[in-house]
């Protein structure tokens, strides 16, 4: 079986990391499992764990802090033949503690990998919940008032059916990550390792010293005496099938009119300050309101009013289950940020791909049908680029009239955006077609 890792972005951590062990260790029971990245589901939060779900070429989920649970529960539950595998911290063990004591409770079919390297290793170092009391970590004596959260006891004690304690550098990690991914049930593996960035300067340890902690702390094997029970997503559907329906879910009544007949992709390539997202949001919402089914996806650097500014939003008649772009049917280039941003989208362009492109900005070569707008000489600022090129691109791709969006505009915008944007909008109408 090939492996699940993101051949586009290859796994990059601090030299010495115990992530990377980690990461291997479960690409190699992936592919031991026979498992297709159709199959399955990564979710994550922040910390270096977090980037899991890029370095995999699977289905992915990346949110909030200590609430990578919340979503990977409503994902299995929505897809319960999938295999759902939910990455965090020992930094996002504690801030999402009540999630996990949830999680063990429910006993819903998912694996939590706990990457465990005592300290928040991507902010500076500081104690987390696990930090030993004696040592050096960036948040001064704090951990020394506190004793250390012991991950295996607790999820145990809280109902975990599986629980699995292993350090990075165990050879048979791989194996006890296959357990505990065929294991059907709420399965919890706690991975110790080494933070070469943070942690270790300050409190010099070996592979050796971090299994010799484990030893210490006591190894957990698998299945927990007195905790297995029924799973809870074949619970849960055996008693709704025994249950009146409760609710009369009938979607939302169309307000518009869309001319789509199959998915359709745009990428908004833009930087910070220049309403990328908002423009994004806002064909979205039109789609909705036209009766389609929609998703959007954001990225943007954590950095104030610098960057890039990137929207993926695709459009579709039919449920979407993969909210993936992989050949965008348009893209919007407004900005060099995020043309950069998204490098390896140009060579997919096929003779199909309509490309918007401001003629102040630089794109690789490609196979898409440009159309170059020259925002400058119509004294467009850079700041409404983005809502501008809706109407143009509203115009083009034929999905949408341009009323459409004035009335998407005028229903879901707070009043004080309210007249600006139609102003834009009816603007960007006014651009000469191809």
């Amino acid at each position: 079986m090939p492996s699940l890792l993101n051949p586009s972005r290859p796994p990059v951590f601090c030299p010495g990391c115990s992530h990377e062990r980690s990461l291997r260790a479960l690409d190699k029971a992936f592919r031991e499992l026979h498992l297709s990245p159709h199959e399955v589901v990564i979710v994550s939060d922040i910390g270096c764990s977090g980037l899991f779900d890029v370095f995999f070429a699977t289905h992915a989920f990346h949110g909030l802090h200590g609430r990578a649970l919340t979503y990977a529960t409503g994902i299995k539950l929505a897809q319960p033949q999938a295999t759902v595998v939910v990455v965090m911290g020992d930094g996002g063990m504690g801030i999402g503690g009540a999630h996990v004591l949830a999680a063990c409770r429910r006993n819903l079919d998912m694996t939590l990998l706990v990457l465990n390297n005592f300290n928040f290793g991507m902010t500076g170092g500081q104690s987390s919940c696990t930090t030993p009391q004696k040592a050096r970590v960036g948040s001064g004596f704090l951990n020394t008032l506190e004793v250390p959260l012991d991950v295996c006891r607790t999820v145990a004690a809280a109902g975990a059916p599986f629980v699995v304690r292993r350090s990075a550098y165990s050879p048979d990690l791989w194996e006890k990550m296959a357990q505990a991914l065929r294991y059907s049930g709420f399965a919890v593996v706690d991975v110790w390792g080494l933070c070469p960035g943070r942690y270790l300067k300050a409190n010099p340890l070996s592979p050796k010293d971090v299994d010799g902690m484990v030893a210490e702390a006591g190894v957990w094997d698998g299945v927990v005496a007195g905790n297995e029970r029924r799973e809870y997503g074949s619970a849960y559907a055996e008693h709704l099938g025994h249950s009146p329906v409760v609710w009369d879910w009938k979607g939302i009544e169309a307000q518009g009119r869309a001319n789509l007949f199959g998915r359709h992709g745009t990428l908004f390539l833009g930087a910070a300050g220049e309403r990328v997202l908002s423009a994004g949001h806002l064909w979205a919402m039109t789609a909705v309101r036209a009766g389609l089914h929609v998703t959007q996806k954001n990225d943007y650097n954590i950095t104030v009013m610098r960057g890039p500014s990137v929207a993926e939003v695709l459009l579709s008649p039919d449920p979407i289950v993969y909210p993936g772009i992989e050949e965008p049917d348009a893209v919007v280039a407004l900005a060099r940020e995020g043309v950069e941003r998204a490098p390896q989208i140009w060579s997919r362009l096929t003779e199909r791909t309509l490309v918007i492109q401001a003629a102040d900005v630089s794109v690789p070569n490609h196979a898409g049908r440009t159309v170059v707008v020259d925002f400058k000489s119509m004294k467009i600022a850079r700041k409404n680029r983005a809502m501008v090129s809706l109407s143009i691109l509203a115009r083009w791709t034929g999905i949408f009239a341009i009323e459409d969006l004035v009335a998407s505009a005028a229903a879901t915008l707070p009043s004080s955006q309210r007249d600006g944007a139609v102003r834009l909008l009816r603007q960007g109408a006014e651009v000469p077609g191809p």
